[in-house]
């Protein structure tokens, strides 16, 4: 079995790696699936495999922005810049959870708490079968790319960059409903407006709370920008 090769299956691979793109696994071929076409209200990619002459789809590919309730509302926030040294995903959402608590972090703190959210992915993905079994959503967005194996040698690098998978794996291991936004003037609509367009939502299930009070939790909002570039947003 191997997966299809094309100029199309490498731009849905670059939307996974960059949160621009969500799965729906589906258990078994449909027209629906393999002929989008014909069905215009579902997304139009799909990544599938195939084995002989017929194609086996194990997943629906739409995007992210597509799927989410304030989909295309532009909002207004303010910038908080953040390094760029491949743990910018890592350093954003460490600067914004200390941010809805009131707290402020120096540099340092910022990169040592960065890379133990990157450890923390690696310990539940790679070291821990039992773990990596509630993250199984991270997981397919994992292995569509690359084989776990190769996965758990790059994110153990400080310089490893996250995305969507990084995201699915944190916003559940944190309890933290993370929010991505892209620049309103990169979204394709035209215009040069200074507001963000929110594209994807993490940990939504937590906003209510968890455990003894159930406290509203505050989202993380994170801004994806230029080349696989996260800032945060406050």
């Amino acid at each position: 079995m191997e997966l299809k090769s094309s100029s199309s299956t490498n731009s849905i691979l670059e939307q996974l790696r960059h949160g621009f793109a969500r799965f729906e696994l589906v258990s078994s071929p449909t027209s629906s699936v393999s002929d989008p076409i014909s069905s215009p209200s579902l997304p139009a990619s799909f990544l599938g495999a195939t084995q002989g002459n017929s194609h086996v789809f194990f997943a629906r590919i739409g995007s992210s922005m597509n799927r989410s309730p304030a989909a295309k509302k532009v909002e207004q926030y303010a910038v908080d810049r953040v390094t760029g040294d491949g743990r910018c995903l890592f350093r954003a959402l460490v600067k914004g959870m200390a941010f809805n608590k009131g707290l402020t972090i120096n540099p340092r703190t910022e990169r040592d708490d960065a890379d133990e959210l990157r450890m923390a992915v690696k310990e539940v993905i790679c070291n821990d079968p039992n773990e990596r079994e509630k993250y199984k959503e991270a997981l397919v967005a994992i292995t569509v790319d690359e084989p776990l194996k190769r996965y758990c040698q790059r994110i153990g690098r400080h310089d490893f960059w996250g995305g969507e998978s990084e995201l699915l794996v944190l916003s559940k291991l944190c309890k933290q409903p993370i929010i991505v936004y892209i620049p309103e003037h990169e979204h394709g609509r035209g215009g040069y407006g200074s507001g963000f367009i929110p594209i994807a939502e993490y940990g939504a299930e937590f906003r209510g709370g968890w455990g003894k009070g159930n406290k509203n939790k505050s989202v993380v909002r994170l801004l994806y920008s230029g080349r696989n570039h996260y800032d945060l947003l406050r």
